[in-house]
């Protein structure tokens, strides 16, 4: 027994010895900017300290609030001049604790008006070569005479209000101040000039279709409406440059449109006089509509759509919507509509999914469109929450996609003859699980779009990945896969890994980000992947994300919230995570830098002998001990290599055979095999470090160490691997599943790779 003690205390003390060594070798390998393990502090300096608005669990404060807008409007839609009139009642509460000495309203159609700031803040140069009507509509024609004619904006009363109009806003000017708990009355007057959006590219205007003289209208951003007022930054109201979208309070709608008789329309919102507009055919086919869960039901027939192209009705009718809780309100009409409707059980609740399309969009939108939108909302309330808008709407629009409450503009049109391709088909789906998902992210979880893109377009982006696999299981199972354009970590490589000159954090403001579609959709959108499959696992994250979309919805959250709530219903430390992905524009790379082969001795190696030495020892000063050499080395040559394993193993066999019982010695591993593998990380990014062992005998496993792995040391770790067999390779990310931009140094032993021009040349040998 004294002789084990002694042994343990010698080896205690060599321990000891050993380990201030090697932090005396870590501190000289540390890299500069990488010292107080800065990658995996707290974001206690870039986050907002919690109040009792918003709380540091990430869910909404006691003392939480939001404004409230609602909405009485009349509008004209007139077919022959492609103009809007409209006359609006805004009655605007104050629920903040705040007193408001103005309000501010937002003219987003000034983003088209002749003076627009949007055609002076761009960088512009001459091209090398140009279409003639490209260049002509640049250099000589006069721009669209775009943007709102304010005729009256006059107070309950029908009093003059003063307001002043600086760009895409309008300050009113209040009698008297706005208190808690108050509300106020007041009207507008308005008019603009419909733009063709095929030729002044918008996100609402109208198309014209030549061949048959009919415009198909998409109207949106239509109304002076109501800015966000919230404890984060008071007045939203930063102009409006046409890429950062919207921040909007919500409110209750009612909404009445006249428009010629032969239109069909729809719109945010329940349609109150639907049988008054409908044929008696038209709305038994609603009727049926309603009852069928399988299959859409065409309630405006290509035929019936086809005779009304033809017709251009002078008369009018008024469709009359009213729509609760909502952020915004958008319409859609035209005479060329073919309208099919289904119904979607969401938790036993009826939703109706509904497409509007000209025949320009057959036979591809009668076959998928309401289809995607039912299995849209069945894929979203499953991740988040119940729908809860009493419909869906995507309508067909030529080079258009874009959301709004209950209603949205879709591409994909097939060429004349009907044909399309799978590259259409695709496309066509994906926007419209895209857009309709927008009804979650951000019309019911209400983020701030002028400010933080990624907080819609990202999530959404992530979301509509989801739910393109849900629409493959079930309407295209003889797919493997759906061709998922953004999601999996593998498609952001080439972003990740690009001239760090154009590259932003996805935390930029919108007008301020490099590489739009990249940053503010693909990034955020594969971070989350990211998160869900390889870090957090998808029962963990789909419960946090979850908890994130309840607690939000109808409500405006910060990027913080998300990031705490995500956190907070997890249990796991993801401030590195958010720091790197969404903060910064660093990059995964990680790889494997070297391995050493070692073999168990009794004798003692160089190390321990220079040990000895520097200390006046003698090995019989020594007690019994274990010692791993590397191959091919002169201690290897000298004990492992002139010794049988029985002899290398003769002390561990002998603590063995001292220390456990027969029973327990048959429940011990028995390693054969010892590797030190030094990983690297030439990237900025910390990411979960995953390693697949591939052995002699053709089997394989997988060790996925944390990314706290790299908290001590950022450039590199080791690790020491005690196994049974012998393995002959080692691979990093296997699967692809950290967005690593460089794989030439995730194997060993190291693969040869052909550079570009040595692959360029063996092609042009070939052919």
């Amino acid at each position: 027994m004294l002789k084990i003690k002694n042994c343990i205390l010698a080896v205690i003390f060599l321990s000891a010895s050993f380990a201030t060594a090697q932090q005396e070798e870590a501190k000289q390998e540390r890299k500069p900017g990488h010292i107080n393990n800065n990658k995996f502090r707290q974001l206690y300096q870039e986050f907002a300290t919690p109040n009792m608005f918003r709380t540091a669990s990430g869910a909404p404060g006691p003392s939480y609030y939001q404004q409230q807008a609602d909405y009485k409007m009349d509008l004209v839609l007139d077919d022959e001049n492609q103009k809007l009139y409209g006359e609006e009642t805004i009655t605007y509460t104050n629920n903040s604790p705040d007193v408001l000495e103005y309000l501010w309203v937002q003219l987003d159609q000034n983003v088209r008006a002749q003076d627009s700031d949007t055609y002076l803040i761009e960088s512009d140069r001459t091209s090398f070569a140009d279409q003639p009507g490209s260049f002509v509509k640049k250099h000589f024609e006069d721009k669209f005479d775009g943007g709102f004619k304010i005729e009256a904006v006059k107070d309950s009363k029908g009093n003059p209000l003063a307001h002043t109009i600086n760009k895409t806003m309008m300050r009113i000017d209040i009698p008297k101040p706005l208190k808690q708990g108050e509300s106020i009355d007041f009207s507008i007057k308005w008019w603009y000039n419909l733009n063709n959006h095929l030729v002044d590219r918008a996100r609402s205007g109208y198309e014209h279709f030549e061949k048959d003289g009919n415009n198909l209208y998409i109207i949106a951003q239509f109304f002076p409406r109501m800015c966000v007022y919230s404890d984060v930054e008071g007045w939203q109201n930063n102009q409006f440059y046409g890429r950062g979208e919207f921040a909007l309070p919500f409110g209750n709608y009612e909404v009445n449109i006249t428009a010629p008789a032969d239109h069909i329309m729809d719109g945010t919102g329940v349609l109150t006089n639907r049988k008054d507009l409908f044929t008696k055919e038209e709305y038994a086919r609603w009727e049926k509509a309603q009852k069928s869960y399988d299959e859409p039901v065409v309630i405006v027939t290509q035929e019936e759509a086809e005779q009304k192209e033809k017709s251009f009705s002078k008369k009018t009718k008024t469709w009359k919507f009213e729509a609760e809780m909502v952020r915004d309100f958008a319409f859609s009409s035209s005479r060329k509509f073919i309208y099919d409707a289904m119904a979607v059980d969401i938790n036993g609740r009826k939703v109706m999914a509904v497409s509007m399309y000209p025949k320009e969009g057959n036979p591809l939108w009668e076959k998928y469109s309401t289809k995607a939108v039912a299995s849209t909302l069945e894929s979203y309330s499953k991740y988040t929450f119940d729908y809860p808008y009493h419909k869906a709407i995507s309508v067909h629009s030529k080079n258009q996609g874009m959301e709004y409450p209950m209603i949205c503009w879709n591409y994909g049109r097939p060429d004349e003859d009907g044909s399309y391709s799978d590259r259409v088909k695709f496309g066509m789906i994906s926007v419209i699980i895209h857009e309709v998902g927008h009804n979650f992210f951000p019309m019911i979880v209400n983020s701030d779009e002028r400010q933080w893109t990624w907080m819609d377009e990202g999530l959404n982006t992530f979301m509509q990945y989801l739910a393109e696999q849900d629409f493959q299981k079930k309407h295209l199972p003889e797919l493997d896969a759906y061709p998922s354009r953004r999601g999996p970590a593998k498609n952001i490589v080439r972003y990740m890994g690009g001239d760090q000159d154009f590259l932003s954090p996805i935390m930029t403001n919108s007008e301020n980000i490099y590489q739009f579609g990249s940053n503010a959709y693909a990034k955020p959108a594969t971070g989350l992947n990211i998160l869900r499959e390889t870090i957090m696992g998808p029962e963990l994250f789909d419960h946090a994300f979850m908890t994130y979309a309840q607690r939000w919805k109808f409500k405006h959250p910060t990027p913080e919230d998300f990031f705490r709530t995500m956190e907070d219903a997890s249990a796991m430390d993801l401030d590195w995570f958010w720091r790197g992905w969404f903060f910064t524009t660093d990059y995964v790379d990680m790889g494997v830098k070297d391995v050493k082969k070692l073999y168990v001795s009794s004798k003692p190696n160089q190390q321990m002998k220079e040990y000895i030495a520097a200390r006046n020892m003698s090995e019989s000063d020594l007690p019994s001990l274990v010692y791993l050499v590397e191959e091919g080395s002169e201690d290897y040559k000298n004990s492992v290599a002139n010794n049988s394993d029985s002899e290398n193993f003769k002390t561990l066999n002998e603590y063995i055979m001292d220390n456990f019982s027969a029973a327990e010695r048959s429940e011990l591993k028995n390693p054969k095999y010892f590797y030190e593998i030094t990983f690297e990380k030439p990237g900025g990014l910390p990411m979960p470090l995953i390693a697949q062992f591939t052995y002699k005998d053709g089997s394989t496993e997988t060790v996925k160490y944390p990314a706290m792995v790299w908290r001590k040391n950022d450039a590199e770790v080791v690790k020491v691997v005690a196994s049974e067999k012998e393995i002959t390779n080692i691979i990093v990310d296997p699967k692809e599943e950290t967005a690593d931009i460089d794989t030439s140094n995730n194997t060993w032993p190291k693969k040869e790779t052909k550079s570009e021009f040595n692959q360029f040349k063996e092609g042009v040998k070939k052919k």
